[in-house]
């Protein structure tokens, strides 16, 4: 088909929107075949079925490279609990915090589990995600994780939408190893990997390292077996100190280092070096009413490539948005509209491991956003407001 009597904002590159006025593009086989004025159609495309879109702007299909979406239960009630006075240590005695979603997520059924994440893939989806990243986590012992992996798994069978997962195994140490992490380390995380690749379930290996989860040493023992495993990894680092996550994600070339409110300029030096994307999450930052922003500028400096996510969870960012985030990336980490774009789009496709999506270009899939809006920086200038007409997947409307 062809998709006509459009404004497309390319991204061909990270230094400007790359907008084609009143422009053209070709889609054969759920792929870009060709884009451009439409002064300048190949003779080949000139029979297609041709979608008029009115003028309206279209863009890469957004994704959102770090969620938790597969859990049980929910917090509402220690939000409350914190805003009525009470504190975090508070709140855990009465069994809230982690050790409570981990509670859910063991009872729940994979029907249940499912069913549930489906609400906020839907949220996802209407804004305009095409690609969502899944995280395990809240299992934190061998059948709960490989549930939620198959959970995980099964919603591209139920929803238009491609799905990546990452084993977050190494995610918080459970009641049951209190005082013992490296034997949960030992004993259940790197097994748990071990079962879960053999059956299909991993796209990557995530894990979260900081004071009130696992050190860099604990990490690396379950990097190590990624590596073997052929097993790219990621990493939650620096969110709430700097305890030498980013320059471990750097070490092992990981394909992201995820939150880094706490990086260096000398994290952000490793991280260029590596081919690190340092995946900013604002909806943590937000709802945790932290101080330390990311050093956006280090990034600028040394040509860090700015991804950006909702990390959708339960806790910390019980947020399904991505054209809020995009908001709160400008106006609490002040970064551009064009770098909030490329962050959602570009650049969370390279924090995937992905170069076939994230830009409009031949050869690129055909997975695009079609906007009520008349340029660009609307996107992220409006708040809880969703100007999506049209979402286009694998070359279907």
């Amino acid at each position: 088909m062809l998709l006509t009597n459009a404004q497309i904002v390319t991204l061909q590159n990270d230094t400007d929107y790359g907008l084609i006025k009143d422009g053209v593009i070709a889609v054969r086989d759920a792929q870009i075949a060709w884009v451009g004025g439409v002064d300048a159609i190949p003779t080949t495309y000139r029979n297609e079925s041709a979608h008029n879109l009115g003028g309206r702007l279209v863009t890469p299909a957004l994704i959102d490279c770090h969620t938790h979406v597969v859990f049980g239960g929910n917090r509402a009630a220690e939000f409350e609990l914190r805003l009525n006075g009470a504190s975090y240590e508070e709140v855990a005695r009465a069994g809230g915090g982690i050790v409570s979603t981990v509670s859910a997520t063991r009872t729940a059924s994979e029907d249940e589990l499912l069913e549930d994440a489906l609400t906020r893939v839907d949220a996802l989806i209407a804004e305009g995600v095409t690609l969502i990243e899944v995280k395990s986590g809240y299992g934190l012992d061998h059948d709960t994780e490989l549930k939620m992996l198959r959970v995980t798994r099964q919603i591209a069978s139920r929803r238009p939408v491609d799905i990546r997962t990452s084993f977050l195994g190494a995610h918080a140490v459970p009641p049951e190893f209190k005082e013992k992490p490296d034997t949960y380390i030992d004993d259940i995380c790197i097994p748990t990997l071990r079962a879960a690749h053999a059956e299909g379930l991993v796209d990557a290996v995530d894990g979260f390292c900081e004071g009130i989860a696992f050190d860099t040493a604990q990490i690396a023992r379950v990097f190590d077996v990624a590596v073997e495993l052929g097993l790219p990894v990621k990493l939650h680092a620096e969110q709430l100190s700097n305890i030498g996550g980013t320059q471990l994600a750097a070490k092992y070339g990981a394909l992201s280092a995820d939150h880094v409110e706490y990086a260096n300029d000398a994290d952000a030096q490793a991280l260029a070096k590596s081919g690190t994307v340092a995946v900013l999450l604002p909806g943590a930052f937000y709802t945790l009413r932290e101080t330390q922003a990311p050093r956006v500028q280090s990034f600028r400096t040394h040509g860090v490539p700015m991804a950006l996510a909702t990390d959708c969870n339960p806790g910390s960012s019980p947020l399904a948005s991505p054209l809020l985030t995009m908001n709160m990336a400008c106006t609490l980490f002040r970064m551009t509209p064009l770098e909030a774009l490329l962050g959602l789009t570009a650049h969370a496709a390279t924090a995937l491991g992905l170069a076939d999506r994230g830009r409009i270009a031949a050869g690129a899939r055909a997975d695009l956003c079609v906007w009520d809006v008349t340029h660009p920086a609307e996107l992220a200038y409006r708040i809880g407001f969703n100007p999506l007409h049209k979402r286009i997947f694998k070359g279907s409307l």
